[in-house]
């Protein structure tokens, strides 16, 4: 667990107290989705799915219009549910569970920074 909370203050740090840098989070999450599993390693699988976890939970800390808008609202319950801890894949776990897990972040994070490119008004995600 360490690992993943060192990995999210690094991505924090990359961000500051400024904008969301959509550019970056947009790059992480079209590697992750290009990813094959089947040419993918787990040692790739596992250092990617940090990041990504960092990044949603980066857009999670924003104002995203949750309390106003049904669709943000029930995309904020996928991504918590996703990162429940309870819920993510062990080291024991198969590698195809930790890839689905890393491409299901992905598209929550995609998601969730589409949403606050239309609120912020930073352009299309």
């Amino acid at each position: 667990m360490k690992t993943e909370t060192s990995r999210f203050e690094v991505t924090r740090a990359e961000h500051g107290d400024g904008p969301i840098d959509v550019e970056l989070i947009t790059d992480s999450t079209d590697a992750a989705l290009a990813m094959r599993l089947g040419t993918s390693t787990r040692e790739h699988i596992d250092a990617k799915t940090p990041v990504l976890v960092g990044h949603l939970q980066l857009l999670l800390a924003e104002e995203l219009g949750s309390d106003e808008d049904e669709m943000v609202r029930q995309q904020c319950r996928k991504a918590y549910r996703v990162l429940d801890l309870k819920n993510r894949p062990t080291e024991n776990a198969p590698t195809f569970t930790a890839y689905f897990f890393m491409r299901e972040v992905a598209d929550l994070t995609r998601r969730l920074l589409w949403i606050y490119t239309q609120r912020s008004g930073t352009g299309a995600a």
